[in-house]
């Protein structure tokens, strides 16, 4: 393999992203194939043209049908005796689905693999939402943290408020900014533009939930489905457009919190060096990068292991303006996780499309001028399990 990938590794060629939010009356079923339908469609392609299925989807008790690899044969029979595998990492689970899209295609096994992420969250109350997220963390040790993964983070947050002082204006800063970028994505759970102070105060409607971590800490629960087409990078050159990994890294860490430094993203942090040294690329050459602000604190710890910031001083990222839409890098143009929702199997396929988007030039109000190179780290768990792609547009 070249220093970067770009000459052998697949393209993505085609996608389509549906609405999130709370999707009362769809059926995921319907919602999956719909995406797959639209994005083989925008790849150029039919059915038939598809090597190989992967399904990313937790789940994990959101939904009583389980096996989802052949639900979308239902929508589209043509797929019909094609292989299609399921795929699960957590709040990475697209992500994961994407690497294995791109192993089929590497392996010669297909020349272009369909890639959907799904999660429909809202069918269960709040409470059992955050216990069916919390098998993402080390069962034995950490299953009884009030909160749900809430309260796993706000743990986070406050052994980091207890390392390095008060974050709490940063984690406000984050949150409105996030907020404010939300307001130009069309696909968002939420589109509303809530200003630092509301971010930054508790009140009636903005109460603290876990630790220092506020309502608006915290991403939403979300309904949604996303699905992209991976192609072989000789057919690649043929289509109407091909955004090519160069880079995609993915590095696990321990499970349990107790066996690693809660206020540093160890395997983030490796991931990123992984990932820029593949590329042939410094951080500050990218143009953004759509990271996993699961919770303001994430997004903060995310900076340092992206190398933004030294450990400890995330805070100057988003307090001096870096991170803004129109700063030196601006981070989750998209509104993130936490203006775009969060349906879990979904995420890491959305970080994707919205990084091709960037790329290709095709984001609509999103877009940051003459984006070339656009980043996404997404994990599961608490950096647990951790992917860094780099993307760049091909033609």
């Amino acid at each position: 393999m070249t220093a970067h990938m770009t000459a052998s590794s697949p393209c993505i060629t085609g996608w389509n992203h549906s609405q999130f939010g709370k999707l009362d009356g769809i059926d995921p079923e319907a919602l999956i194939g719909q995406v797959a339908k639209a994005a083989i469609e925008h790849a150029g392609l039919t059915p038939e043209d598809i090597g190989s299925i992967h399904i990313g989807t937790f789940n994990g008790g959101f939904l009583y049908q389980d096996f989802p690899s052949s639900l979308v044969f239902n929508t589209l029979p043509e797929l019909r005796f094609k292989p299609a595998v399921r795929v699960e990492n957590a709040c990475a689970t697209g992500s994961a689905a994407i690497h294995s899209g791109m192993q089929s295609i590497l392996s010669g096994q297909a020349k272009h693999a369909l890639v959907i992420g799904f999660e429909k969250m809202t069918e269960l109350a709040t409470p059992q939402v955050g216990e069916v997220l919390l098998k993402c963390c080390y069962a034995k040790e950490e299953a009884g943290i009030p909160g749900g993964f809430a309260g796993v983070f706000g743990k986070i947050a406050q052994a980091y408020f207890d390392r390095y002082g008060d974050q709490s204006d940063a984690l406000a800063a984050i949150a409105a900014k996030n907020h404010k970028n939300g307001m130009s994505n069309p696909y968002a759970h939420m589109r509303k533009d809530f200003g630092f102070d509301f971010c930054r105060n508790v009140s009636e409607k903005n109460p603290f939930v876990a630790g220092p971590l506020k309502r608006t800490d915290c991403s939403l629960i979300s309904d949604g489905a996303v699905a992209l087409v991976l192609s072989a990078a000789d057919v690649a050159k043929t289509m109407q457009r091909a955004v090519t990994f160069r880079a995609a890294v993915h590095v696990n860490d321990f499970l349990p919190l107790s066996r690693r430094d809660p206020t540093r993203f160890e395997a983030g942090t490796l991931a990123w060096q992984q990932a820029l040294k593949q590329a042939d690329l410094k951080l500050l050459d990218l143009s953004l990068v759509e990271t996993h602000d699961c919770f303001t604190i994430a997004e903060l710890l995310e900076y340092e292991a992206m190398g933004l910031a030294e450990p400890g001083q995330g805070a100057r990222a988003i307090l001096d303006g870096v991170t803004s839409k129109n700063g030196r890098l601006p981070v989750n143009p998209s509104g993130g996780l936490k203006s775009k929702g969060h349906p879990v199997g979904a995420t890491g396929v959305s970080m994707h499309v919205m990084a091709a988007m960037q790329a290709s030039h095709d984001a609509g109000d999103m877009q940051i001028p003459n984006a070339r190179y656009a980043g996404v780290f997404n994990m599961g768990g608490a950096a647990v399990a951790n992917y860094v792609s780099i993307l760049e547009r091909v033609h």
